[in-house]
């Protein structure tokens, strides 16, 4: 077996610092092109929120299907190197499928016999620098995209966003190269995988063959492959299958790991992100698995795992993953518990067969408007404290009067399903404006809109966002806008004296809210501003996030770390990549999980969903634990050194044998 020695350094092999510097590279690459996809869609080439999410994903899941292809490469053919440094750094589309399942496999064979300890600790530093690098390039990436860049005219600084992870990306492969004659390397053992589908194929038809009872039973299923194939390939294989029949219940862990991009950053969008003195976006929330995870890998592997090693008890990989399954269920339990706090803050929207009003009067003497069954009374420039809610059936009739006039009934038909707002203002004058709101504004933005109560159409201006031709007596559509105080100006009219002041401020934007300014003309011609509150800005802080993605994190460190570190340990050495690309394949299937569920579940309530998925995980992480408990962990290094050893007997009994009398007689 062809291979080179690797120099050590503090105990590890000089080699392993290389490969944790380009993994840290890459990764920063991988992630901050990753953050960026979706606003690059939706924002720069202009796709709809579905479009932009669906081709964001089916990314995600090439990414994490891809390594099938790269792990048959790398074991059959090109060897974990090359595979690295051609296939992974070649192109991008397909050098994630060529890095992922290489290179945390690569990295454990730098090391000797009797370094177990030092490798299970690589594993660690190994996943400690991916996140290291997604951390960095989430919080630097946005940063960059929000410079303004351009020849012709300045907008988002998507190249630069983009360049600087591709710059990076550069930085892996020297590195990478860097330290190519310290690397230990095993030369490839011919197409492993056409053997494995070929072995285990003949297995299952030798066994179908033979099925009837007169045949007596062998041993394990594979043992019908014992007539054409040698002994070693059939126990690496089960070595395989065994850890592969493992990995059918880890989908459901990413499953709902990977919700944290999804459910969980839409559940921040209605959550306040005022913490203490920080100000933190509903995307921004992501950060904190990151950030946990660089905090809680070190106090993992040298404190937690010594502690528990300590008191006697056997931690053992079956074990940890375990754990980590449970922790990530209790995770959605407390996301649940997040989303009832959240959902009794909520404003209640319409059902499909109601309606709900809420009237706005923007004239200069009272209003009173008559509803089935109750009357409201409005001064000049007030309006309903809150939406009334009728059933489309029971509203039969809406009537307004001022003072000392004749009740005019209101003719329009309201549309089911939706808010309204009925302007009136004097004498007897309306119009109904449907709301644009039906949920609260989305990731956290607040929405704006501008009534006209003008004689004639008036523009606004407002943070780089025009709000054009606002008719006389007439709302604008909503527009949205993040926290903070905006600036706006008013378009002077033909009726607005030359010394009126035209530019205003908002009030301060907080999360979630929506907002109705009205203008109005004062007595000297000027224009004066009015704020009504349409919805309420969110109450609940996302810092009750945090004990979730607290749980979740310390899931992840206990399933993810060690699940690299089980795949790696129990692989044949020709098929550790192909273990590794199906432990990635998992993340895959978790992925299409989620998609499935979210697509097929309607569920009215989101705390319900969250509750299903924990449950789910639950049950399946007691059909681990039970399968775990069956498992015999085994060195597959020992097994192939006894198959070494009988190589060597049975060449060395071939050759005795050869011997012949002639060399006898002369000795």
């Amino acid at each position: 077996m062809g291979m080179s020695r690797s120099q050590g350094c503090f105990g590890y092999p000089l080699s392993i610092f290389f490969i944790v510097v380009n993994e840290f590279c890459e990764r920063f690459s991988y992630y901050g092109m990753r953050a960026l996809l979706i606003l690059y869609f939706r924002r720069f080439i202009g796709w709809d929120d579905n479009l932009s999410t669906a081709i964001y994903h089916t990314f995600v899941a090439l990414c994490y299907l891809t390594p099938i292809l790269g792990a048959l490469i790398a074991d059959s053919w090109l060897g974990k190197f090359k595979a690295l440094s051609m296939i992974g750094l070649a192109l991008i589309a397909l050098g994630t499928g060529g890095i992922k399942p290489c290179v945390s496999a690569f990295g454990g064979d730098q090391f000797e016999e009797g370094q177990e300890k030092q490798r299970n600790r690589f594993f660690s530093i190994f996943y400690l620098a991916i996140n290291a690098g997604s951390l960095l390039s989430t919080i630097i990436t946005p940063m960059l995209r929000v410079q303004q860049c351009g020849i012709h005219s300045k907008q988002a600084c998507y190249p630069l966003a983009f360049g600087v992870p591709a710059a990076l990306m550069a930085v892996a492969l020297i590195v990478f190269v860097i330290g190519s004659g310290m690397y230990k390397k095993f030369q490839p053992q011919g197409n492993v995988m056409a053997k494995v589908v070929k072995c285990i194929g003949f297995a299952l038809k030798n066994r179908f063959k033979h099925r009837s009872k007169e045949f007596p039973k062998r041993e394990h299923w594979l043992d019908w492959a014992k007539e054409k194939y040698d002994e070693r390939l059939i126990s690496q294989i089960k070595m395989v299958t065994r850890v592969m029949f493992l990995y059918i219940p880890l989908p459901m862990f990413w499953a709902l790991f990977d919700q944290q991009g999804s459910r969980w950053t839409l559940q921040a969008t209605a959550m306040s992100g005022k913490i203490g003195l920080l100000e933190i976006q509903p995307d921004q929330m992501q950060t904190v698995n990151a950030i946990l995870i660089v905090i809680m890998v070190p106090i993992v592997d040298a404190v937690i795992y010594p502690l528990i090693a300590k008191c006697g008890f056997n931690f053992t990989s079956l074990k940890k993953m375990t754990v980590g399954m449970f922790l990530a269920s209790m995770a959605f339990v407390v996301a649940a518990i997040v989303q009832v706090e959240i959902d009794k803050t909520l404003p209640v929207f319409p059902k499909q067969n109601e309606v709900q009003i809420k009237v706005l009067n923007i004239g200069n003497d009272n209003m009173t408007v008559y509803f089935p069954g109750s009357a409201v009374t409005l001064d000049q420039m007030s309006q309903t404290n809150e939406f009334m809610t009728f059933d489309v059936d029971k509203l039969t009739s809406i009537n307004i009067s001022s003072t000392g006039l004749p009740i005019t009934p209101v003719t329009h038909k309201f549309e089911q399903g939706h808010r309204h707002t009925l302007l009136v203002w004097a004498p007897n004058n309306y119009r109904v404006v449907k709301d644009g709101l039906n949920q609260k504004p989305e990731k956290g933005e607040n929405g704006i809109r501008f009534i006209n109560s003008f004689d004639d159409s008036f523009n606004i201006t407002m943070d780089g966002k025009v709000y054009v031709n606002v008719t006389s007596h007439n709302a604008s559509e909503y527009q949205f806008f993040p926290l903070g105080v905006k600036s706006f100006t008013l378009s002077p009219t033909q009726q607005t004296p030359p010394q009126c002041k035209n530019d205003f401020q908002s009030s301060n934007l907080e999360f979630g809210s929506a907002y109705t300014y009205v203008i109005r003309r004062k007595s000297d011609g000027c224009a004066e501003l009015h704020m009504f509150e349409d919805i309420a800005p969110n109450t609940v802080n996302m810092a009750l996030q945090i004990p979730q993605y607290f749980l979740i994190t310390c899931g992840e460190v206990v399933f993810s770390v060690t699940g690299l570190e089980f795949s790696y340990s129990q692989a044949p050495s020709n098929m550790k990549s192909v273990l590794q690309a199906g432990w990635l394949l998992t993340v895959a299937v978790g992925n299409i999980i989620v998609l499935i569920v979210a697509g097929a579940g309607q569920f009215s309530e989101q705390w319900a969903e969250y509750v299903l998925f924990a449950a789910l995980l639950l049950v399946v992480c007691v059909i681990f634990a039970i399968m775990a408990r069956f498992y015999t962990y085994i060195n597959p290094a020992e097994i192939e050194a006894q198959f070494d050893d009988d190589d060597k007997k049975k060449s060395l009994e071939n050759s005795y044998s050869t011997v012949t009398p002639v060399s006898q007689t002369q000795m």
